[in-house]
């Protein structure tokens, strides 16, 4: 029995930056050829800290969903994960035991060689009727200079297509490193232009930096004015969201899983949570906004809000995925990146079958049944404040500097509205919704969203009209 964990960046702004994540997992999910895939995330839940914990069986192996190596896949990630490990991933990947599991992790899925074979498709589905003759290819990294590794991938694909005469003019340009994308019209001479952004998502910087860098106006744009004559750049989906790279995905995880074709068992702990969660249902449940209970051979979700109304005048959902598509998203439309907040939508219902309850409540509340049966126990471990700042590296380092006081005035923002009690912060939870006690979840360590907004404390920035810095 296998799990597999995607692991991708997330986004406390943009709902889009996780949706291919969750298209290669549904993808996979219906291969059956591992037992379950779950996914987990840096700025969303269930957050890297929280996700070996959903995983329901002791062998897992974890994909980092991103397109190149780097800050996230060769320090953040491990670091989070506890994996004990530093530096470049080797090719046959790392192999932990964590809390008892055995933890497979592998390279970033854009490092593998079929890669240059998604970026070709992508190319050809911009600009169908290309003439290699009057066509250049620029592929679009983002660039970092925290990590000599992010541009290399780039440049091994643009090197490789570049061989395979395909193209007049092969280029690899950068959003953040040089040579830069804005200064693409000095480099690139050819009459048409495909443009392929190396991401591994749909998110802000596909849809707006790239755009307003250069000027793009769609997925053509006429440039009249360049110092080569009139060019027509055609813009490509970014090749992250290639139904190819499922395969790709798939190869990794049977190289990580190695020649031993003997998986893991049922995680045990991970077993009587959800078996007590079942058992709560069997009845009726309050957790967090929602009244869990058993109907007609089937179990019901509603908001607790909408207890008493006829089902008529609620929308029926029938899939965990509907489910999923009302804990994103609030009544209004905005975003909502941390599940336990207060502002799950109304005026739905989800009837499901014994199978799919667990994958429900899951997706609505990411890794809570298991914490909150943990805590119910007196078995959860929390991470005080002072901890999780020392780990915080990079741009987050200066979280570090912040006061006590500084922090506790984001917390009552951030935290004010979720339906958490914080333990981290010494706060007290007799309780949990396992001894009937609605409101009774508890957060065993900071959460990302409160930790970027730290950060902007300090830097002087929070409450700024603008930033994507902890997007």
């Amino acid at each position: 029995m296998r799990s597999l964990v995607l692991i991708g960046h997330g986004s406390h702004l943009n709902p889009d930056s996780a949706s291919s994540v969750y298209a290669y997992a549904d993808m996979l999910r219906e291969k059956r050829l591992f037992d379950e895939v779950v996914e987990g995330y840096w700025k969303e839940e269930p957050s890297l800290r929280q996700v070996l914990k959903t995983a329901e069986y002791t062998d897992v192996t974890v994909i980092p969903m991103f397109i190149s190596e780097g800050y996230f896949t060769e320090t953040v990630i491990p670091r989070e994960m506890g994996l004990g490990h530093q530096g470049p991933v080797p090719p046959q990947g790392v192999a932990r035991v964590i809390g008892g599991r055995t933890v497979r992790y592998t390279l970033p899925y854009g490092v593998h060689p079929r890669m240059g074979e998604v970026i070709l498709a992508r190319a050809r589905e911009a600009y169908p009727e290309m003439n290699p003759a009057d066509t250049a290819l620029i592929v679009l990294g983002h660039g970092t200079t925290r990590n000599e590794n992010s541009n290399k991938i780039v440049f091994q694909n643009a090197e490789q297509i570049r061989q395979s005469g395909q193209f007049a003019e092969v280029h690899a340009l950068f959003l953040d490193e040089e040579p830069k994308v804005n200064g693409w019209q000095a480099q690139v001479k050819s009459k048409n232009v495909v443009l392929v952004p190396f991401f591994a998502s749909e998110g802000w910087h596909t849809q707006e930096t790239i755009p307003e860098d250069i000027g793009l106006t769609g997925e053509v744009t006429v440039f009249e004015d360049g110092p080569h004559g009139i060019q027509t750049v055609y813009y490509s989906k970014p090749v992250g969201t290639h139904p190819a790279v499922a395969e790709v995905i798939l190869q990794l995880a049977e190289e990580a899983h190695g020649l031993s074709d003997q998986g893991g068992d049922v995680d045990r702990t991970h077993l009587d949570a959800w078996n007590a969660l079942m058992a709560l249902a069997e009845d009726t449940a309050r957790i967090g906004e929602v009244i869990v209970r058993p109907a007609e051979g089937m179990f019901e979700i509603r908001h607790a809000l909408d207890e008493g109304k006829a089902n008529e005048g609620l929308k029926t959902v029938v899939t965990p995925e509907g489910v999923r598509d009302y804990a994103r998203l609030d009544e209004g439309g905005e975003y909502r990146p941390v599940h336990t907040l207060r502002n799950l939508a109304r005026g739905w219902r989800a009837v499901l079958s014994r199978e799919d309850l667990p994958r429900a409540m899951h997706l609505l509340y990411p890794a809570v049944i298991e914490e909150s049966y943990a805590h119910h126990h007196h078995a959860l471990r929390c991470t005080p404040w002072a901890a999780t700042a020392r780990r915080q590296t990079g741009i987050y380092a200066k979280v570090q500097k912040a006061t006590p006081q500084q922090v506790e005035h984001v917390a009552s923002d951030v935290c004010g509205g979720c339906l958490k009690t914080r333990l981290w912060a010494n706060d007290a939870l007799n309780q949990t919704f396992f001894a009937g006690v609605p409101g009774g979840i508890p957060c065993a360590e900071a959460c990302t969203l409160l930790v970027a907004e730290v950060r902007e404390e300090v830097s002087g920035k929070r409450g700024a009209a603008a930033g994507h810095s902890h997007g």
